[in-house]
């Protein structure tokens, strides 16, 4: 319980220091309302066609872009602690191989907690004006409160898959020490395969089954689906359980990756 509480308190202390950050979260409200905005305008172009065509209804994809918009800071690759990349290139990571923590856990909670300080000042003005716009923009309360409940486990879930991969990219570059290659695929290839540029179901269908396999479903597709109502019944708990799979196995992979890292690691030349 005490080495628990060390974390707790870390997690406090770096979580408030995000809240400081007032004025970049007022721009990257209106950037990403305006984001929104602009894929729900192009997608009710795309629906006015034959809206049967497509494997969401309107209001799914709605609700889809919004929450993603809202909760961009929880599931969003690029978002990485620079000074750990910097710590690592510069050495200076010794100083924290001194301390008594667990160096994987305390990356882990410093990931989580600047997830969390961004999404807490920029998804309540999303989704305050969001509710309000008119029908067919707006975003909708779930179809049933059994969707809701299950989507909130789900979304801190997505939240935790997410600090797990990336810190995977950390331990990583101990081996590369530069990480701007390894930052590039991962952030790319969670872009595409997670859903966030076009949502998975509009995938094909052999491409879809294969994408919504990966972890990178598990960090922003899930969550967003469930709530939608697209993930619904045996499916939404078979996506649930994998969320919770490829948690267990990123964690065993990251602190595998972190020991042998560890064990061959040289600091400024010693």
């Amino acid at each position: 319980m005490q080495k628990i509480k060390k974390y707790i308190s870390f997690f406090r202390l770096r979580f408030t220091m995000g809240l400081q950050y007032r004025a970049a979260a007022a721009a990257g409200v209106a950037t990403q309302f305006a984001w929104g905005a602009l894929h729900i305008l192009a997608f009710h172009a795309f629906y006015r066609t034959d809206p049967s065509a497509f494997p969401m209804t309107i209001e799914a994809t709605v609700n889809y872009i919004w929450l993603q918009q809202a909760f961009l800071a929880i599931f969003a690759p690029w978002i990485t602690d620079n000074d750990i990349f910097e710590a690592i290139r510069s050495g200076s990571v010794s100083y924290e191989l001194c301390r008594p923590v667990s160096l994987y856990t305390m990356w882990f909670t410093r990931n989580l907690s600047l997830r969390f300080s961004r999404v807490v000042l920029r998804c309540f003005p999303i989704l305050l004006v969001a509710l309000f716009l008119p029908d067919g923009y707006r975003l909708t309360l779930p179809q049933d409160l059994h969707s809701f409940l299950l989507f909130l486990p789900s979304l801190f879930l997505g939240a935790f898959v997410a600090a797990s991969l990336l810190v995977i990219v950390y331990a990583a570059t101990f081996f590369t020490l530069a990480p701007q290659g390894l930052r590039a695929v991962v952030t790319a290839a969670s872009e595409f395969l997670s859903g966030f540029v076009i949502p998975l179901p509009f995938f094909p269908d052999s491409l879809r089954r294969i994408c919504e396999a990966l972890p990178f479903a598990a960090i922003g597709s899930t969550p967003l689906r469930i709530y939608s109502g697209d993930l619904a019944g045996q499916a939404a708990y078979t996506a649930f359980g994998l969320q919770i799979f490829w948690l267990i196995a990123l964690v065993l992979c990251g602190q595998l990756l972190m020991r042998r890292a560890l064990r061959n690691v040289t600091l400024q030349g010693g």
